[in-house]
């Protein structure tokens, strides 16, 4: 392994772009779920993706295993799955008089959960150890995932039948949950004419030692004291709104976010910068992600719950109320995210 800052920033910006133009080349529009997937791939995170069926989940999903060099699987979740389906087990060989340990599908670099709501509560506590400790236990002996190993999981929010809601420690383990809405109009078209005949294939973009340089190189990326100091402030108001002046929150959050937040927003935000061709992480890196890192962390009040209050729109109106800290004068110049905006009034 080389040097963290031994990448580059050209040669950074450059394998970045041409991967994220390969999943563009088939996934249309989803710009904020295609970024986020790669967020998460460099800072080592699992990603859970939300949204009804039909918003190109799994499409991004499939089309990045496809750029990016290494072993991929699929893993259709089922409410009739067990563990061994996933993490493997061990099988007698009579030839040998002895049992042997058949690894699961699991051990591959990139795995697509698809539909993970709808596996029972043995095979998400398997999974629970594989996100968590990235190994898995088959007979008292540990078995270490490839390296890179992430967890990209999708779910639908329609329907209730035959589906196991996961439980607030696994849904802490996903380093980010991303809310995927319908395409556009413009963009409804232009999948049309995209997919209606030959649709397209992505190439591969990245090896996978490419991949495991730029996840070093992410880790080399600077974070001011000022900015960590914003990202754990973040964390502390949804845990105590009314010592961070804002008390009207604290009948609406029952459980406010995890240390995990805090570690999740910084190395969240590191990937970012980097993807945005940046060697220092700005206050608006954390706000940007602020949503996606917190809210599933949340656990809302029955009164919450009741007036039909969303965890996004909390944490919105958390990152709106806190003041960013001024640590360089091109910060002034990032975008903020248009959909924070709707929370502020």
């Amino acid at each position: 392994m080389s040097d963290p800052r031994s990448l580059p920033p050209r040669t950074t910006s450059a394998l970045l772009e041409h991967a994220l133009m390969e999943v563009k080349k088939v996934v249309v529009g989803q710009d904020r779920m295609v970024e986020r997937i790669v967020v998460a791939l460099l800072a080592r995170g699992h990603c859970l993706l939300e949204g009804v069926p039909g918003v190109a989940k799994s499409l991004a999903v499939e089309t990045l295993a496809a750029t990016v060099g290494g072993s991929s699987v699929r893993l259709q979740f089922t409410p009739d799955l067990v563990p061994s389906d996933i993490v493997g087990t061990r099988v007698y060989r009579p030839s040998h008089e002895r049992f042997d340990v058949e690894l699961g599908p699991v051990f591959a670099n990139l795995v697509l959960a698809d539909e993970i709501n709808r596996a029972p509560a043995k095979v998400q506590s398997a999974l629970l150890e594989v996100m968590a400790e990235r190994q898995v236990s088959i007979g008292g002996v540990t078995h270490a995932l490839p390296d890179p190993f992430l967890v990209l999981a999708t779910q639908n929010p329609l329907e209730s039948e035959g589906v196991y809601p996961l439980p607030e420690a696994q849904r802490d383990r996903f380093l980010m949950k991303v809310v995927v809405p319908h395409p556009t109009m413009s963009e409804e078209m232009e999948i049309v004419r995209r997919m209606s005949v030959r649709a397209p294939r992505p190439e591969q973009a990245l090896t996978i030692e490419e991949l495991r340089e730029l996840q070093a190189a992410t880790d080399g990326v600077f974070v001011h004291h000022a900015i960590a100091e914003y990202a754990v402030a973040l964390v502390m108001a949804t845990r105590e709104p009314a010592a961070w002046r804002l008390p009207e929150l604290g009948r609406l959050i029952a459980v406010g976010s995890s240390p995990r937040g805090s570690l999740g927003l910084v190395r969240a935000a590191r990937a970012l910068a980097l993807l945005r061709g940046r060697d220092h992480v700005l206050p608006a890196d954390v706000a940007d992600l602020a949503v996606d890192v917190l809210a599933h962390r949340l656990v809302l009040s029955y009164e919450a719950l009741a007036d039909g209050v969303t965890a996004d729109e909390l944490v919105a109106r958390v990152v709106a109320t806190m003041p960013q800290p001024t640590v360089a004068p091109s910060q002034h110049s990032a975008e903020p995210r248009p959909d924070l905006q709707r929370y502020v009034a």
